[in-house]
């Protein structure tokens, strides 16, 4: 085999290779990315059905149910809510009434299972997105109000 011959396979090869590593890493990327959606769009459908992903608002006021260890309520942007159970040890910071953002996915039954729940950590920060989209919320009930 002539010596050219030898380095276009080589290339060939090592080009082959790189393909492949890229794919792994970008296949890898995209099972473990959680796009951060808000009730009100996971009610228009615009939720993943079969990939985890999170979902930010307020905890409804009154909502919260515990069952042993697991723990029932509502997700709300002031304009839509979505029911989510949850089984296991809630953060510290987690009541009713505040910020919260929780992943999971829908159960075959077609409600919300927590995986992760996360509290807002003092009484001023809330996530940019669940900001805006508490925003958005109350700009739109207040133009749908008379």
């Amino acid at each position: 085999m002539k010596t050219r011959y030898k380095r276009a396979a080589i290339i060939a090869a090592g080009l082959a290779l790189l393909a492949v590593a890229a794919m792994l890493i970008l296949n890898a990327l995209n099972s473990n990315i959680a796009l951060y959606i808000t009730p009100t769009e996971v009610l228009q459908g615009k939720a993943p059905k079969s990939q985890a992903f999170r979902i930010g608002g307020l905890v409804k006021d009154g909502s919260l149910k515990r069952e042993g260890m697991t723990v029932h309520f509502v997700m709300t942007d002031l304009a839509s809510e979505v029911p989510v159970s949850y089984k296991g040890i809630l953060p510290d910071l987690f009541k009713q009434g505040q910020g919260a953002v929780i992943q999971g996915k829908f159960g075959p039954d077609g409600k919300f299972i927590a995986t992760e729940v996360l509290a807002k950590h003092d009484e001023n920060y809330m996530p940019p997105e669940a900001q805006s989209a508490l925003d958005s919320s109350k700009k739109a009930g207040a133009q749908a109000k008379p």
